[in-house]
């Protein structure tokens, strides 16, 4: 999957390592997250297999080595579209260590438990406004990049309302105990 994302980030513009994942976090966070890692590996494969070029780019300014400046090629196109055109192999799975450890709250301090959910809300509020102000910005994007940003915005909206809820009745539970 990573391949293919960065694959398609490239369509849009030439891009380093590090802006991949930094776009991948940011913009598509709420479908799945990535780490180093995965990024230069992947890139490095893409490079192999002839379906990106690299060149690297001295920065003025900036001290270091050159950056790796990463362009998709007409065979990375070819098979990008290949994976474009076909069904998508598993639906969408949500995997969030915070769900994991609340699923499990009732074994620990419950006030801890809130501690955590509070954090959670003050989160996907901060990303909420993220994603809300920056739906203007993809609008001009394109049907398809706005509608994913609207799904983003969307589901956030829906976490966060749930985890307020959750909240209201654990504290209500502990109440009547």
């Amino acid at each position: 999957m990573i391949k293919y994302a960065i694959l398609g980030l490239l369509h849009y513009t030439e891009m380093h390592g590090y802006r991949i994942k930094e776009h991948i976090e940011r913009n598509f966070g709420h479908m799945w997250s990535i780490n180093y890692g995965q990024i230069y590996p992947n890139l490095k494969k893409l490079h192999d297999d002839r379906l990106i070029t690299m060149k690297e780019v001295v920065v003025n300014g900036e001290k270091g080595p050159p950056r790796k400046l990463y362009s998709i090629t007409d065979k990375g196109r070819e098979e990008f579209l290949d994976w474009l055109n076909t069904s998508p192999e598993k639906p969408m799975l949500l995997r969030d260590p915070f769900l994991m450890r609340f699923v499990f709250f009732g074994f620990g301090d419950g006030k801890r438990a809130i501690e955590i959910i509070d954090e959670q809300i003050s989160r996907y509020q901060k990303e909420l406004a993220r994603r809300k102000k920056n739906l203007t910005r993809w609008e001009k994007s394109g049907i398809y990049v706005r509608l994913i940003a609207d799904l983003g915005a969307s589901l956030n909206e829906m976490v966060l309302e749930w985890l307020k809820r959750s909240k209201k009745e654990i504290l209500k539970n502990a109440a009547e105990k």
